[in-house]
């Protein structure tokens, strides 16, 4: 009997109060949960890290979970039960997921049905995990808001991190112009190897001059913007006559001239995962399960921990030195 009542409990990180990335609990004794209808249960091998993830911890975001909850959004595991009226999948398929209801820091997650995709074998399940919001969120700041176009520039401001390096594979399969930037030599040689034509370092005093130096009097078609609030006011002197910059990211507020708008009839344009639609969320699913396909979707995974160190990672990704890849947990 005692062995029947432990095999249904796992491993999950916990949040009980919202605060810095001492409230991230993990626990040994979390109820697995169980699938609804158009649910299915995952047995987690791999979950990504977000920023994204440490602001809703903290408490300043725009939604906030019930407490207590489980974070984590970004699965890759393998199928271990299904619900009701799921057809796509069965115990033991390989997946990866855009969202779960339970939450990912855990040993098992449940998710819905359309919220999970098949995990192709050419990646493993670490990759998996670095699919979701990376990708799905360059997806929509490319294409769903930003209408990229084959021939443009795009300009990839943090593009040694997650959603900068899936921007960077993406752009440069649909036939942009890619520049990048990165923190250390290492991150811009990851961004170069990922598609990139150009990088620079943001960390030089005069690396503005540069791009703007390199992209002439045009200026740069679409930015895509992780640190709004550091980086704004610059990039709008960086554009393009009808140029437009993508807000992925912002830690706080900046104050900018909206004249430098008027000049290039510039747009400044805000992208959120979590308003697309379910088409929308089909369409970029579509592409990206083609790129896995055709070999130009490859997620760099970053630094990896154990669940046991979930309180580190989050300090990580707010205060590393320079991304270099997805960041992961591994249960």
């Amino acid at each position: 009997i005692a062995m029947a009542a432990t095999r249904n409990v796992m491993r999950a990180v916990r949040v009980f109060e919202f605060g810095g990335p001492e409230v991230l609990k993990l626990q040994s004794d979390v109820l697995i949960p169980v699938p609804k209808e158009n649910q299915v249960l995952i047995q987690v091998h791999a979950c990504g890290v977000n920023p994204v993830e440490t602001y809703i911890r903290s408490g300043n975001y725009a939604r906030k979970p019930a407490l207590p909850y489980t974070p984590g959004s970004d699965v890759a595991g393998v199928i271990e039960c299904v619900g009701e009226h799921v057809t796509a999948f069965k115990k033991g398929d390989r997946v990866f997921t855009t969202g779960t209801i339970s939450g990912g820091y855990a040993d098992y997650a449940v998710a819905a049905a359309n919220r999970v995709f098949p995990l192709l074998d050419k990646l493993d399940f670490r990759q998996g995990a670095a699919i979701g919001i990376p990708y799905f969120t360059a997806y929509r700041a490319l294409f769903q808001k930003g209408r990229a176009k084959a021939g443009e520039s795009v300009l990839v401001h943090g593009a040694s991190g997650g959603v900068g390096i899936a921007t960077c594979q993406i752009a440069r399969a649909c036939g942009l112009k890619v520049l990048g930037t990165a923190g250390t030599e290492e991150g811009m040689n990851i961004v170069l190897r990922n598609g990139a034509h150009q990088a620079f370092n943001h960390r030089e005093a005069n690396y503005i001059d540069k791009i703007k130096e390199h992209t002439g009097m045009e200026g740069v078609d679409i930015i895509i913007e992780m640190l709004s609030n550091v980086n704004l006011a610059t990039d709008l002197q960086l554009l393009s006559y009808g140029g437009r910059v993508m807000v992925v990211g912002s830690r706080g507020p900046i104050e900018i001239n909206p004249r430098d708008t008027m000049s290039k009839e510039s747009s400044i344009i805000g992208v959120s995962l979590f308003l697309e639609t379910e088409e929308e969320r089909h369409e970029c699913a579509t592409a990206l399960l083609d790129g896995i396909e055709a070999g130009w979707l490859k997620p760099i995974v970053g630094s990896e921990y154990p669940l046991e160190k979930v309180v580190k990672a989050h300090e990580d990704i707010i205060h590393s030195s320079g991304a270099r890849g997805k960041m992961v947990l591994l249960p």
